[in-house]
């Protein structure tokens, strides 16, 4: 049970002396009936909250999928470039979301952002080995012989080891799938550099369970439904269905 005006203020819309005033006006209302004080508590799960008989979800984390667009930094404050919370409203941007996974900067495709701590600790933990699949271009060809060096584990500049990693070749010879089981600072783009064949374009296509929607353009975001949070709640071990689904457009 939590006190009305933190379950409001909670959501990043309104400060507790914001809460008061709009209790005192008589426009909350909790499971059908007005709220006669912002003290009065109640469980968030199954919890029917109105302001103005506009309905607030008051759940306790957000989860966001986010079509992350080149030119942002996936971080929640930078000093010299945009990040990816300035895609977000200012509520939004004000209850503790953070990017669960980091894609560099030219980067684009999919990312999850949250408040949940400990789900992003289990997508992220490299002893967890959730697996994440990314588009690649890249100049040159690829083909078998990169396919089994990536399967066989590389070991890059500085003695970097990588884990194996599966390397999938498309229709055309300088596209494909790269599914890894960590996330070494640049891997793919380093691994790829050491087979003398550079990247182009990358873009993350799923994380563990969790699929981009091809229906989000670049720059958009939307909340995940019960069905994504329930599957990323069983990780580690489920496995993305087709990824090919979600290859770029042409």
């Amino acid at each position: 049970m939590e006190r009305l005006d933190k379950i409001l203020a909670s959501t990043g819309r309104w400060s507790r002396r914001e809460v008061k005033e709009l209790v005192r006006a008589g426009r909350v209302t909790a499971n059908g009936g007005v709220v006669r004080s912002p003290e009065e508590k109640y469980q968030r799960e199954g919890l029917d909250l109105q302001v103005d008989g506009q309905s607030v979800l008051c759940a306790r984390y957000t989860y966001l999928m986010l079509h992350k667009p080149a030119g942002l930094v996936s971080a929640t404050e930078d000093p010299r470039q945009p990040t990816v919370l300035e895609l977000l409203p200012e509520h939004l941007r004000r209850i503790g979301l953070f990017p669960a996974g980091r894609l560099d900067r030219d980067t684009e495709g999919l990312l999850l952002l949250t408040n949940d701590g400990a789900l992003a600790h289990d997508l992220l933990s490299p002893r967890k080995h959730v697996d994440k699949t990314y588009f690649v271009r890249v100049e040159g060809k690829l083909d078998q012989s990169d396919v089994e060096a990536f399967s066989g584990g590389m070991t890059l500049g500085g003695g970097l080891a990588c884990l194996p990693a599966g390397l999938e070749l498309l229709e055309e010879p300088d596209e494909a799938l790269v599914t890894l089981r960590e996330g070494k600072y640049h891997q793919i783009k380093r691994m790829l550099a050491a087979r003398g064949k550079p990247v182009r374009y990358l873009k993350r296509l799923t994380m563990g369970p969790l699929a981009l929607d091809k229906e989000l353009e670049k720059g958009d975001w939307r909340p995940l439904t019960e069905a994504e949070l329930a599957k990323l709640r069983s990780v580690p071990g489920a496995v993305s269905e087709n990824p090919q689904k979600n290859l770029p457009d042409k």
